[in-house]
């Protein structure tokens, strides 16, 4: 079988970013991040590390999002505890920012341009895919935390969108629990029933929708999402 071009970059790089993970991992350990990863026991862990503490909760965002071996929902209230509001809901969400970007970038090396060749007519994959359609799934999914982050940003990278919509669209929906969790802390619960609900409600209209509009090019809403032939 021919190695496309390219592939041994690409790999390498692959493997870089994972050994990178893997020394972040090692770090935080040996930092003595808590096993429970309680929201009290890392911000008591996180305000004992003085001026190291931000950069910790930092790379915990990163590694939980490309890799998900830390929850993302304790550190994000973990954070409020430690830092503030404020200050917490930035750091969490440009630790998260940062690490979707990696896992976005991970999925478009690697699987883009087979999929933009296999599906050149679906308006999620196509290469000139519909820039709206994808901004819009991109920020939903964000609002609601039990979709996974990092499955969400993988799956992204081998999509249309570019980098720059999908990074907006992340951090505009991802900051409303953010500052949720970062403001309430460990004393915030969601709602299981409801959480579930919204999330198959997202679930079931992200996946009818591409298929109503191959099917209805001309519709409105297909209009508004600017898909069809590029002129």
């Amino acid at each position: 079988m021919k190695v496309p071009s390219g592939w041994p970059f690409r790999l390498g790089l692959v493997a870089a970013v994972a050994a990178l993970m893997a020394v972040l991992w090692l770090v935080l350990k040996q930092m003595g991040m808590p096993a429970s990863l309680s929201p009290d026991a890392l911000s008591a862990w996180l305000n004992g590390q003085g001026m190291w503490g931000p950069v910790l909760l930092f790379l915990m965002m990163v590694l939980a999002v490309v890799v998900g071996p830390i929850p993302t929902l304790p550190v994000s209230a973990a954070s409020g505890l430690a830092f503030g509001v404020l200050t917490g809901t930035l750091l969490a969400a440009t630790g998260a920012l940062a690490g979707a970007m990696i896992a976005f970038s991970i999925a478009r090396i690697l699987g883009r341009e087979a999929l933009k060749s296999k599906l050149s007519e679906n308006p999620v994959f196509a290469s000139d895919g519909s820039q709206k359609l994808l901004f819009w799934m991109v920020l939903l999914t964000r609002l609601i935390p039990l979709f996974s982050f990092a499955l969400i940003s993988y799956a992204a990278g081998v999509t249309a969108i570019h980098g720059w919509r999908f990074a907006l669209a992340s951090m505009l929906g991802m900051l409303p629990m953010t500052f949720v969790f970062a403001g309430l802390g460990n004393t915030f619960e969601l709602n299981p029933l409801v959480t579930v609900i919204a999330a198959l409600a997202i679930l079931i209209v992200m996946s009818l929708l591409p298929w109503y509009l191959t099917r209805r090019p001309d519709s409105a809403l297909s209009r508004w999402l600017q898909l069809g032939p590029k002129r």
